[in-house]
């Protein structure tokens, strides 16, 4: 007797070529086989799955190290199906700069990891946060790490605050003692969660870095996180205190005016995070030392707008709001 057997399959969105621009991005829904996962890995059947700037970026072409065809997505939750019978049935997320990138990432309802890059997600905390926390929380941590870390005794300047790595920062800072002041290009009231007050600040009415300074004694901002780039890049300048930090993380224009004698006489540190070079085991370490924050609650996942939750077939939908500036954490459910 032959007896023929249909392969099981999973939903996953591929990216097989260059979208010309956010109208007419070229995501395909297929459905492939479930990858198998081999020795060290494990099957993740993904539950939720945030949608970062990168992840639209890379359709548009402007990673030019992502290979194609792949299948994007770079943060996720999900539970383990395959692997070491001690992780089979575990709630689990996670994040990392090759997946989505150089290798199929989680934007599908099957996702073969490294048994190394999942961890267990906080008690309590749904698949839609966990699978928000990614990117943005590994790329503010990671950033004020590089710093040097944040002090009680810091003062700290965010521009582009309410950008989910911004918020990110925001409660990171905040959580460490410092004084935070937010900047924004516009009059508008921060979005997110802080542990202690902070100051918001406008770019377009407003002279940020004179109001650090009057507001700090004359001492400036001791970290500045610039989360857009080139736009708050002189007044970051402007802003920081002797031996002070800006940190960059994304940017405009990619050449900016730049006085070095300022730059030496004020003993500054410019500090750039790729965290597409952080894997996602890399990431599964800053997780651990995310999590017992949040599962105390001096870290707050961002809140979760229903309407900013789609399906694999709405994700083109999904990806153009991510670049136009929703101010919701946008977040695909391959199982919806």
């Amino acid at each position: 007797m032959n007896i023929q057997t249909t392969p099981k399959t999973g939903p996953a969105l591929r990216v097989s070529e260059k979208s010309p621009d956010l109208d007419n991005l070229r995501i395909e829904l297929v459905e492939p086989s479930v990858p198998a996962p081999g020795p060290g890995q494990v099957l993740v059947e993904i539950h939720a799955a945030g949608v970062n700037p990168s992840d639209v970026k890379a359709s548009l072409g402007h990673m030019p190290h992502a290979v194609w065809p792949r299948t994007p997505g770079r943060d996720f939750a999900g539970v383990v199906v395959e692997g070491p019978q001690a992780l089979v049935g575990t709630e689990v997320w996670g994040g990392g700069g090759e997946l989505g990138i150089t290798q199929n990432g989680s934007h599908a309802r099957y996702m073969v990891l490294p048994q190394a890059a999942v961890r267990a997600k906080p008690a309590g905390m749904s698949f839609e946060e966990a699978g928000a926390i990614g990117v943005p929380f590994i790329t503010a941590f990671e950033g004020l790490r590089e710093a040097g870390g944040v002090q009680p005794w810091d003062n700290v300047l965010v521009c582009g605050a309410n950008g989910k790595v911004g918020q990110a920062a925001i409660q990171l800072a905040t959580l460490a003692g410092a004084r935070v002041f937010a900047a924004e290009y516009k009059p508008t009231p921060y979005l997110g969660h802080a542990n202690a007050e902070i100051e918001m600040l406008d770019s377009s009415s407003q002279d940020i870095a004179a109001i650090v300074r009057e507001k700090t004694g004359g001492h400036g901002a001791d970290i500045v996180f610039n989360t857009v780039g080139s736009p708050y890049f002189e007044i970051g300048n402007s802003a920081l205190a002797k031996q002070g930090r800006q940190i960059f993380i994304s940017t405009f224009d990619r050449a900016v005016p730049f006085d070095i004698f300022n730059f030496f006489r004020g003993r500054h540190k410019f500090i750039g995070i790729d965290t597409l070079a952080l894997d996602s085991v890399y990431g599964a370490r800053i997780f651990d030392k995310l999590k017992p924050k949040f599962e105390q609650g001096l870290l707050k996942p961002f809140p979760i707008n229903q309407r900013a939750v789609y399906g694999l077939r709405d994700a083109a939908t999904a990806y153009a709001s991510v670049l136009r500036s929703t101010p919701d954490r946008v977040i695909l459910r391959p199982q919806g």
